[in-house]
């Protein structure tokens, strides 16, 4: 028998198209592929759901916790095994750890963590973020202005070198505190340079885009807004054309309006793409956690500072992605793809539709199980 087994009775996203009717069948090696349900071969044994969709499991590029750790808190491997543990259990096959404003003894942990964990083969560790040190105070966020500086020589070799051994290394910088010659250096490199915690101007922007940085870093959060005569940085990361954006779509971080602005306004080849921002309480109870020694608090589906600026988000990718289906109107093919597809294309690889690597959604979005695990 050519064909292990097949799974019926829900919609099937394959990276690229969702079919409607059709089965998955998958081949004794672990590959999958949509059929006809009424063409399935004879004797071929059928697990038939109750709808929902089947889809190439998540990529997430920005984490910082999850399962009740931080990143942060302690960047070694243990971390990164109770994250990888946290966010498969949420759908996702593949994510960025994401080290938020720290000190340079922190970062260089966060690297040699990274390093292991791919020696080790940690599931769903793709590479590493750096979210800072090299923002803006004007737009700090949660960031601790403390630890905001700007990129010296030592900081650029140090990125260079850990792009050698790290697969996939993205840095969400602000032109304020890097150069446009430390743009281009790191994306030549192979870096993907992300624009984010910026007061910026379009034209400089526009300027960091040319010299390589092709990602903005959540959009519309912690950056300069779009006004009539002045675009900003959000201007500019819907204006450029190479620019992929991350966005958070959880109904707290981006008004459902705004959101279906900048879909209109975005111009490609470049996309935007779902990000989770999760702290520590993706895929825990916990109701509070630590950052840089501040307490950040969880209710009602946000994340706060005691001031009430937000930290993060309370989030996972089913999440967004019904949000953007049910909300903003997205088609579902194309939330699903914001949310595998397209953050993947960053990541230089293709969903991964092998059985071990696609999961089942219910209708609802509520429940996510591993197709190996039906």
């Amino acid at each position: 028998m050519t064909h292990k087994r097949a799974f019926a009775g829900a919609q099937i996203f394959d990276g690229v198209t969702l079919w409607d009717t059709h089965a998955l069948l998958v081949a004794k090696d672990g590959t999958t592929q949509p059929s006809p349900r009424d063409a399935l071969p004879d004797g071929c044994p059928v697990t038939t759901l109750k709808g929902g969709v089947i889809s190439p499991g998540f990529a997430d590029l920005q984490v910082n916790g999850g399962g009740g750790v931080m990143f942060n808190d302690s960047p070694d491997i243990e971390t990164l095994i109770k994250m990888s543990q946290a966010h498969r259990n949420l759908g996702t096959a593949g994510f960025l750890p994401t080290l938020i404003t720290d000190t340079p003894d922190h970062t260089r942990a966060a690297i040699a963590a990274l390093r292991h964990a791919l020696k080790e083969n940690i599931p769903g560790i793709c590479g590493l973020h750096l979210e800072g040190p090299h923002l803006s105070v004007a737009r700090k966020g949660a960031h601790d202005a403390a630890l905001i500086r700007p990129m010296t020589a030592d900081d650029l070799a140090a990125l260079l070198e850990a792009a050698e051994y790290i697969d996939t290394l993205m840095i969400t910088v602000a032109p304020e505190n890097v150069t446009m010659a430390q743009i281009t250096a790191l994306s030549q490199a192979g870096i993907i340079v992300s624009l984010g915690h910026s007061d910026c101007d379009y034209d400089t922007a526009m300027r960091a885009f040319d010299a390589g940085a092709r990602c903005a870093t959540h959009l519309f959060n912690a950056m300069s807004q779009a006004t009539p005569r002045a675009p900003g940085l959000v201007g500019a990361a819907l204006d450029h054309g190479t620019v992929s954006c991350g966005l958070i779509a959880d109904g707290v971080h981006v008004h459902p309006a705004m959101i279906r602005a900048a879909l209109a306004a975005h111009t490609g080849p470049s996309d935007v793409f779902l990000v989770t921002d999760a702290m520590a309480t993706a895929g825990s109870d916990i109701n509070g956690f630590t950052l840089n020694g501040r307490v950040i608090s969880r209710k009602d589906g946000r994340l706060t500072l005691a001031d009430g600026t937000l930290a993060g988000a309370d989030l996972t990718l089913p999440q967004a992605v019904r949000y953007m289906v049910d909300v903003v109107g997205d088609p579902l093919a194309k939330a699903l793809a914001r949310a595998t597809t397209t953050p993947s294309a960053l990541l230089r690889k293709r969903p991964d539709t092998s059985v071990q690597n696609m999961i089942w959604l219910s209708d609802d979005f509520t429940q996510t199980r591993w197709l190996t695990d039906l």
